[in-house]
């Protein structure tokens, strides 16, 4: 009990400027505020680009991220070099008060999330699973945020991704089952684990105009059996950042018989700021060069080396070169 009466304290003495704004964090909690926001703290790996799309992420003062698993993260905003880095998602409150942090974001369900609060923390708690609850995220960290400046780029964000979305499936609703590619989505193959419906992932594969071959499974990051990706019979395999690939794995011999194998189309994933198929404002890049891989006929308009050097441009503010756009497409670090 005198430890926490001892971070209400320190939180108190952080922060002298009484708290007057409130914000509903995506979980549906009403959090109390400072006026201005300078110092963040984030809790959730994904979450980072949305502050980074927002125009905070140099506010970003203790990161659950980290150079080597997000390099162009990094690179892009290299701020996050000069922020405390913590292995797993849990900080200490003191050291949170002794950044001054002014609003704590974390993942719904963090078990943490008391204990911040106890501390005097405003902690939000966020969350997006699909493409409406990603523009709902955005909007309520820019209502956190509390400047007009990221309620801007919200707006425009969420515009982007709006636009994107209806010029997609315009032109892959009308498809027919025998015109989508059964695809399958590989996140890891050690051990073998891949992404079934109910998912971000199983959403922009059929948005893209295919059909995901692991529909059966319910969720993110499933383990199964090489026999059923052979059962499955995909005719494309896309697979995640930081997966590796078949020709290095155990499955090599196994997998040569899969007809995507057969035919040359095992994709590896783009990744940049945050992997591009799974959560993060990137998901509306995703979107495009699915769709371009997938139906090549149907988007010839669709340069995806413009596309993302003008998206960084836009959302995180870095003028993105053609090459460093191109290793971004191949899953490539930043050079040196």
């Amino acid at each position: 009990m005198k430890r926490r009466h001892a971070w209400a304290l320190c939180a108190w003495l952080a922060f002298p400027v009484l708290a007057n704004r409130q914000a509903v964090d995506d979980a549906g909690n009403t959090v109390t505020l400072p006026d201005q926001v300078h110092a963040i703290a984030d809790g959730w790996f994904a979450h980072h680009s949305v502050l980074m799309t927002l125009g905070a992420g140099k506010q970003i003062v203790a990161t659950v991220n980290h150079p080597k698993s997000q390099p162009w993260m990094f690179k892009i905003n290299p701020s996050l070099n000069q922020a405390l880095q913590v292995h797993g998602t849990t900080f200490n409150p003191e050291s949170l008060i002794a950044r001054k942090v002014d609003v704590l974001f974390v993942a719904k369900g963090n078990a943490d999330l008391s204990v911040y609060r106890q501390a005097a923390i405003p902690t939000l708690a966020m969350v997006f699973t699909d493409y409406p609850s990603l523009m709902t995220s955005v909007s309520n960290t820019a209502t956190a945020l509390g400047s007009e400046s990221a309620r801007t780029r919200a707006a425009a964000y969420n515009h982007y991704l709006t636009d994107t979305l209806a010029v997609i499936a315009a032109k892959t609703a009308k498809l027919t089952d025998a015109q989508r590619p059964r695809v399958l989505h590989i996140q890891s193959f050690n051990p073998l684990k891949v992404d079934g419906s109910n998912t971000l992932i199983d959403t922009w594969i059929n948005l893209a105009g295919g059909r995901n071959v692991a529909a059966e499974i319910k969720g993110n990051m499933k383990e199964v059996s090489p026999e059923k990706v052979l059962l499955w019979q995909p005719e494309i395999i896309i697979i995640g950042a930081g997966a590796g690939d078949i020709a290095h794995s155990r499955y090599v011999q196994l997998f040569a018989d899969v007809k995507a194998v057969k035919r040359g189309n095992v994709w590896q994933n783009p990744a940049g700021v945050f992997p591009w198929d799974r959560y993060g404002t990137e998901s509306a890049l995703q979107l495009q060069w699915a769709a371009m891989k997938l139906h090549p006929e149907l988007f010839p308009e669709i340069d995806m080396v413009a596309r993302t050097r003008a998206f960084y441009q836009h959302f995180f503010d870095y003028p993105l070169s053609t090459a460093e756009a191109q290793r971004i497409l191949h899953a490539l670090p930043p050079e040196n």
